[in-house]
């Protein structure tokens, strides 16, 4: 059992401990399903406090050779399925979270060195006669390792994206980072040692000219949720649980934080709905998350009257974009709806996939984008009044 390797499964009995737990293992059946196939590469991007991080403990607790959490899971959905034993804690799992490393480190440049020596560490002591000094590489060790006992990987990395946003204009960390990836996942060789790789973040996989640079990972995003729609977030059943148990006016929830309409499913910010039930009061919540000014940059852009596009959409209209040509990055916005696109991964702004059209989904981000909108228009006054 170590930090990175095998990980015990603490972190994810804290969201079993805490007050609401809405049951996502369901999630399991799936990346069981897909193990040991070219499915079995997944990225599943959602807005912050979406509980990429809860479902990646999930995984981690299941998966991983480092704990026992039968008595954990036999209760939940995925206790249910015919094939839960044969999962159950039977793999190497090495599980990354970025946010920590890029945190921890002196320098963004140390960032990739750190991740490599901090799993290598950790691999030779758990395997202390397999991996020669001249060892150097996770990709390389994995390999060897495969090759001498036959264990395949689940890779677990959540935050995938922190370095693609909070290192935006530092074009050489980023170069590093995309190739350590593609050296982890891309190619035949990681066929091999990969049984599950399962990557989570904000922003779908960065875009290499016209295709992902990890063209082998079935995405799952805010555009196209696909068959992981159900635990993107909090479902409309699952609302109206919560709003039974808590009594609470679930049409006014729904007013408040509904309209994020994934195909057929409609989706609940889960963060918003568990404020709100424990706290009993209708707010804002992201703005206790995050900050709306981080959206601020983007609106002084103003491509093809882009705040003009947002206002219209606050009065409630919709705004037909072409999401394509976004870059998955925060550098190479190129027009109008490459922003609009990112503020969809970002969750500030709802999509119809038939209509392909974007849209204010509720009163909470109504609430946000009004207030970036006129920060947006004080910071003009000023610079105008200094011009």
């Amino acid at each position: 059992m170590g930090r990175f390797l095998n990980p015990d499964n603490s972190a994810f009995q804290v969201a079993l401990n805490s007050e609401i737990y809405v049951d996502k293992t369901g999630l399991l059946e799936y990346t069981n399903r897909v193990m040991g196939t070219k499915q079995g590469y997944i990225c599943n991007s959602r807005p912050r406090r979406f509980g990429k991080s809860i479902t990646a403990d999930m995984l981690t607790a299941y998966y991983s050779r480092g704990c026992s959490s039968r008595e954990m899971f036999e209760k939940l959905n995925i206790g249910k399925s015919t094939d839960f034993l044969e999962h159950l804690n039977r793999y190497d799992v090495i599980h990354l979270d970025i946010q920590w490393f890029l945190a921890t480190v002196d320098s963004v440049d140390e960032v990739i060195n750190f991740i490599t020596d901090s799993v290598l560490v950790e691999l030779r002591e758990s395997y202390p006669d397999v991996l020669p000094e001249e060892v150097n590489t996770v990709p390389d060790a994995l390999s060897r390792l495969r090759e001498e006992n036959g264990q395949k990987f689940v890779v677990i990395i959540d935050e995938w994206d922190v370095l693609i946003r909070d290192e935006s204009a530092n074009g050489k960390v980023q170069k590093a980072y995309i190739n350590f990836l593609r050296g982890m996942f891309k190619g035949s060789e990681p066929t091999k040692y990969i049984q599950l790789a399962y990557l989570t973040g904000i922003l779908p996989i960065k875009k290499i000219k016209t295709q992902s640079a990890l063209n082998n990972f079935d995405e799952f995003t805010m555009l196209d949720a696909g068959r992981l729609v159900s635990f993107v977030g909090f479902t409309e059943d699952e609302v109206k649980t919560l709003c039974e148990k808590y009594r609470m006016d679930f049409e006014q929830v729904k007013k408040w934080y509904d309209g994020y309409c994934l195909g057929e499913c409609h989706i609940y910010n889960p963060i918003a709905v568990v404020n709100l039930v424990t706290k009993g009061k209708f707010k804002s919540y992201w703005s206790e998350t995050g900050t709306y000014e981080a959206i601020v940059p983007l609106l002084n852009m103003d491509f093809e009257g882009l705040k003009t596009v947002i206002i219209e959409m606050l009065g409630g209209s919709r705004a037909e974009i072409d999401v394509s040509s976004f870059q998955n990055d925060m550098v190479s916005f190129a027009n109008r709806d490459d922003v609009l696109t990112y503020l969809i991964h970002l969750g500030y702004l709802g999509y119809d996939e038939d209509a392909e059209a974007a849209f204010v989904p509720n009163e909470e981000i109504r609430q946000e984008l009004t207030k970036a909108i006129r920060r947006n228009a004080w910071d003009e006054m000023i610079q105008n009044q200094r011009c």
